[in-house]
């Protein structure tokens, strides 16, 4: 299978770049600064020579996109807007002009596009859209903006011989460096991985394997389109998802956080609360209808997995093969 990711060399680019090159396929990354084999460049907006790969490929993962790991300022809040619709349009403006398109357009999304809740789940078919929530910033409003600008680049697209899904993914967990699981560990080292302003709010997740499995399987369908969730079933609320981890590298207590802390922690980390406080209680419906299995649906076994893969990592100097590093950040 020949496979072109636009905006492959972050977190989840590196994961499944690693994979399904390991797996026998021949992948293509497309970045602004190529600096490895199998590297062309772009510049996420403008048609160039690096449509020749996208014209006969039989994938395309679309994951370019302002990384979300910063201060969410008026500036950074255009740049991912801009960055990622802008990547799409292109993307899909290539796949249009192919003289062979692909047969599949994978778009990331983020279930932050989903309402922050604590009610119920939200699947594809009955999940709430965030942007309307009282009680909550009005910025979080914005991210849902871009959630649904994204995928409407790529829904407005005219690529009738291509099927087009757009992935609503949820945190993806691995070893990586510098990926979320690595700032996670490092507070509950610290002994501040307790709960967030109460730690009610639900953390959606998914392990690295379950993701890459979970594209492969949307390759190998030819039935399903449109939004499909990307996240464990099992999402569950902070405080438990932090003494999961806690209990798996071994360290008793973490210190609970304020509102009021975790927006001082957040800005000497140059991110935001809203990573952390918004309660994104997403699950996978249309994956788990299709008869997709996790082998990873529960957290506390798919922290103690991760754990292991990053003391192994450190006990080597280098990553375990199935660990993919970059130095991205995960959607969220």
């Amino acid at each position: 299978m020949k496979v072109v990711i636009p905006g492959g060399t972050g977190q989840v680019g590196g994961i499944l770049n690693r994979a399904l090159t390991a797996a026998g396929h021949d992948v293509t990354v497309l970045t602004r600064r190529p600096a490895h084999d199998r590297e062309i460049g772009w510049d996420g907006e403008t048609l160039d020579a690096w449509t020749e790969a996208v014209d006969g490929s039989d994938v395309v993962i679309n994951l370019a996109g302002r990384s979300v790991s910063c201060r969410y300022t008026p500036a950074n809040l255009r740049a991912m807007m801009d960055s990622r619709v802008r990547s799409a349009r292109v993307v899909g403006e290539a796949i249009a002009g192919a003289a062979r398109p692909p047969r599949l357009w994978l778009q990331m999304s983020t279930a932050t596009v989903y309402a922050h809740r604590f009610d119920a789940p939200n699947d594809e078919a009955t999940g709430v859209i965030g942007g309307t929530e009282p009680g909550v910033p009005d910025y979080w409003a914005y991210s849902v903006d871009i959630a649904r600008a994204w995928e409407g680049a790529q829904e407005q697209a005219a690529t009738p011989a291509t099927r087009k899904v757009a992935l609503r993914t949820a945190m993806v967990m691995s070893p990586d460096r510098g990926g979320v699981l690595d700032v996670l560990l490092r507070l509950a080292r610290l002994g501040l991985g307790g709960p967030v302003a109460g730690g009610a709010q639900y953390v959606s997740w998914i392990h690295d394997h379950d993701f890459v499995r979970a594209v492969e399987f949307l390759a190998a369908r030819d039935d399903l389109t449109g939004p499909v969730n990307l996240a464990a079933p099992h999402p569950l609320p902070q405080r438990a998802f932090m003494h999961a981890l806690r209990a798996a590298w071994g360290v008793p207590v973490g210190l609970p956080a304020t509102r009021w802390m975790a927006e001082l922690g957040a800005f000497a980390l140059r991110s935001d609360t809203e990573l952390l406080l918004k309660s994104r209680r997403v699950v996978p419906g249309r994956l788990l209808d299709a008869g997709f299995t996790f082998e990873h649906a529960e957290w506390p076994e798919a922290a103690a997995d991760l754990v292991r893969r990053v003391r192994d990592r450190a006990g080597t100097g280098a990553a375990t093969p199935d660990a993919a590093v970059d130095n991205g950040r995960s959607v969220r």
